[in-house]
């Protein structure tokens, strides 16, 4: 089977995981193929996630790496072997495959907190607020096929509405909530969509007014993805035309702090509603 040409962002997870773990007792990659009995060219792909791995070859490279923690080896087995087919691979080739890795962090993470400082969260947005914002692009910055985006980021909502949703946290800057996207029409169905998102069972919707004193993290629009165990945690970075992805420990660290502060200095669930009710009335 040829190597994967655009690994999806799990499988160049679980190479990297791979990799680190290789790394951390001193072998090389050469010294490691040998004993797994590979050539250092498989091992090098396996690592970027172009080869696939299935679970026993994963343990046997957990072994030999001198791996002794069983949960996060078992977290590292679920990623292995075929992925389900999710409703973002109908989008496959038709939307960035970064797009269609953000929805597969949504449907999979254990739990999800977001913040947001400009603008709504991206799976609280009402379509026509969504449509707003890439009106303010240049024309060549809007993707062409605007349309499908639309609907693609429409469709992302799913994660909130499943039976089995997980617990997502939305902190939301009282400036997102001000901002006039779009018409008068567009910003009063937009605050209502967050009331009544506020609602779902599994959904915490918490506001950070101007007035919260001490919040130093304004430039920070982001997700942060718990996986089964803290290792396999993912930080989502949305910048101006593209996301990022960020698994390092030490960027982990600095976000969760991030999140941190937020929680100290947001309105509780129950004053973050009255709080968009107000400005619902004054809107």
């Amino acid at each position: 089977m040829p190597p994967r040409n655009n690994p999806t962002a799990r499988q160049a997870r679980l190479g990297a995981e791979l990799r680190k773990m290789r790394e951390r007792v001193g072998l090389t990659a050469r010294e490691a193929a040998a004993q797994l009995g590979v050539t250092p060219m498989r091992l090098s792909h396996i690592e970027i996630g172009r080869f696939g791995v299935g679970e026993e070859r994963l343990r046997t490279m957990a072994a030999l790496y001198g791996c002794a923690d069983e949960a996060y080896v078992d977290a590292l087995a679920k990623l292995t072997g075929r992925q389900e087919r999710g409703w973002w691979r109908e989008y496959q080739g038709r939307v960035p495959q970064k797009l269609l890795d953000l929805a597969a962090f949504e449907w999979h993470a254990r739990r999800i907190t977001s913040q947001q400082i400009v603008y709504v969260p991206g799976l609280l947005q009402t379509r026509a607020y969504s449509e707003a914002i890439f009106s303010y692009m240049p024309p060549e910055a809007r993707p062409r096929n605007l349309d499908l985006v639309l609907d693609f980021r429409m469709r992302r909502k799913s994660a909130l509405d499943r039976v089995d949703a997980v617990p997502y946290q939305f902190f939301v800057h009282e400036a997102a909530l001000r901002m006039k996207v779009g018409d008068r029409g567009v910003v009063r169905d937009q605050l209502e969509l967050i009331v009544k998102s506020s609602e779902q069972r599994g959904v915490t919707v918490r506001v950070i007014p101007f007035a919260a004193e001490g919040f130093v993290c304004m430039g920070f629009a982001m997700q942060y993805f718990a996986g089964d165990v803290p290792q396999l945690d993912t930080v989502q970075i949305d910048e101006v035309h593209d996301s990022l992805f960020l698994d390092a420990e030490t960027e982990l660290e600095r976000y969760r702090t991030v999140l941190r502060t937020a929680d100290r200095l947001a309105l509780d669930a129950e004053a973050s509603r009255e709080f968009v009710l107000q400005i619902l009335s004054e809107t």
